[in-house]
């Protein structure tokens, strides 16, 4: 029987290449197409971003979780927020009930958002935010928090992910239906170029596009197909792409295949660069530059023998390093029993400062440059995305193709083989269809006090006491007349919120106004 080995992306693996790469497709580390990184020296200068993303139960709890990240050395924030708040419901809402602050935390008002960063001076880090139907509302949150610090807008830096197109094809929090969405997110670029310069407007995420089952190629093609149709649409409200897309992020899933991953990065620079010059007509050099986030795939973890996961992260974080990131989340080993513990959490970290301080891996950029088998894989890798991304093109762009189900069916399809070649043991998760254990080791897990959800409640009840409701109900009207009209929406509800509007308060507004997506 031959030894056929193959990539996620069902690339075919050579025993040896002996074939020298084109000098012309890799260039030079910070100059176009970016094969090998944005920077000229890359990590010499200094290393990725640490993030821990961190949140759940109180917002009082996760400034404690935060604080003991910062102490231990975490370069940047980021948050988690729970179900409720991603889907634009106070807590007290019915619908609300039995989740908050099981997944991240819960925040409702401007209260919430003080409490979450109390004691952090938010001009001396960089805060990630992974939200997006509500993304506007927890950006102005943070930027009148952040403001009340005495900290200046241009100040102000971070990333709000933002991205709700991934929302329709792979994760499902989403609220209105995709046009109003779309508006949503263009109108917080053109909000953020004049009011917040130096904050990401958008983190585009394939991550959870692969955490849905999705092949490298995929997760590349997909993402940046949804990327091209966010700049379209921005453009086609009459925005420069050359004064957004300087602020323009990715968010990037590593996974298990290393040298694949490595490869997966190589090739999405370069792809993007190509599409934004060649496509898009994008002029200025910043404007064609892939600024990505990684985390490693949660997927991946295992409930059996979780200290296993320990391993599986490393291996994912030494790629996304190896594959130029500028900043890396590692997960926790006990997350696929529960939320992260102090202990779990500290050792993610720990695993991140090893590889900067320690593995030499900051030392040279693109260690692997020239590789007869990276630089074939990368070629290989971008190849598949094209003909995606080409597919999609021909659907008439990425909104069209998730409203025809096609990302969401491919998926699907990539999905099941998988799961196929795990149940048929050729595809080896170790712990779990090969070297299985009879006794599982006992693992503490962190818990969420029941008693949260009640305090959590009655504490918003309490803040709408609090409030002048007669400011708060003219300036939700404002809000939904704003709706209505095509100026942008940010201004009027930061006032609102300002004000003490609720994040749940606000959302209704739009639903009112926008409707609700139900998938056909």
């Amino acid at each position: 029987m031959t030894d056929i080995r193959r990539t996620s992306s069902d690339i075919e693996i050579d025993v040896v290449y002996d074939v020298a790469p084109d000098p012309d497709r890799i260039g030079a580390p910070g100059s176009y197409p970016y094969t090998r990184g944005i920077y000229p020296t890359m990590y010499r200068g200094r290393p990725w971003t640490m993030r821990q993303y961190a949140g759940f139960g109180t917002a009082e709890e996760t400034n404690a979780r935060f604080k003991s990240l910062l102490d231990a050395g975490q370069t940047g924030l980021s948050v988690a927020f729970d179900l409720p708040t991603q889907m634009g419901l106070d807590s007290d809402d019915d619908m609300a009930a039995g989740e908050v602050g099981k997944v991240g935390v819960a925040i409702d008002s401007i209260d919430d958002m003080r409490r979450l960063f109390a004691d952090i001076p938010l001009g001396d880090v960089s805060t990630s935010m992974t939200i997006n139907s509500t993304g506007a509302i927890l950006l102005l949150l943070y930027q009148l928090v952040a403001e009340e610090q005495g900290v200046e807008p241009s100040e102000i830096r971070g990333t709000i992910q933002n991205d709700i197109l991934k929302e329709y094809v792979a994760r499902g929090t989403y609220i209105y239906p995709p046009a109003p969405s779309m508006r949503l997110v263009t109108d917080v670029f053109a909000y953020a170029a004049e009011a917040l310069p130096n904050f990401n407007t958008i983190s585009i995420s394939g991550y959870h596009i692969r955490e849905a089952g999705a092949t490298a190629a995929q997760e590349l093609a997909f993402t940046l197909a949804n990327g091209i149709a966010y700049v379209r649409a921005a453009t086609a409200v009459g925005l420069d792409p050359d004064r957004f897309a300087p602020r323009l992020s990715f968010f990037w899933n590593a996974h298990n295949h290393f040298f694949e991953e490595i490869a997966k990065f190589r090739a999405g620079r370069r792809m993007w660069a190509r599409l934004m010059r060649d496509v898009i007509g994008a002029q200025n050099a910043k404007s064609h530059v892939m600024r990505f986030h990684t985390q490693t795939a949660g997927s991946t973890l295992t409930a059996q023998q979780p200290l296993n996961n320990i391993v599986r992260t490393t291996v994912q974080a030494m790629s996304a390093v190896l594959g130029g990131t500028q900043s890396l989340h590692t997960n926790s080993y006990d997350e696929a029993l529960g939320l992260p513990t102090d202990e779990s959490a500290t050792i993610a970290l720990r695993t991140q400062q090893i590889l900067a301080n320690e593995s030499g891996m900051t030392d040279t950029v693109d260690p692997f440059a020239g590789s007869y088998f990276v630089e074939e894989l990368t070629d290989r890798i971008e190849e598949e995305a094209i003909e995606l991304f080409d597919r999609i093109e021909q659907l008439g762009g990425a909104v069209r193709a998730i409203e025809e189900g096609f990302m969401q069916r491919s998926i699907e399809d990539a999905a099941y083989a998988e799961a196929r070649r795990q149940e048929s043991g050729v595809g080896v998760v170790v712990g779990v269809n090969r070297y299985a254990l009879d006794t599982e080791p006992s693992i503490p897990l962190l818990s969420v006090d029941p008693e949260l959800e009640r305090s959590q409640t009655e504490r918003v009840a309490t803040w709408r006491d609090s409030r002048d409701s007669g400011l708060v109900e003219g300036a939700l009207e404002r809000v939904g007349g704003v709706a209505r009209s095509s100026e942008n929406l940010l201004p009027a509800m930061r006032d609102a919120l300002s004000l003490g509007a609720t994040v749940g308060e606000v959302s209704d507004v739009l639903r009112d106004v926008f409707g609700i997506h139900r998938p056909s």
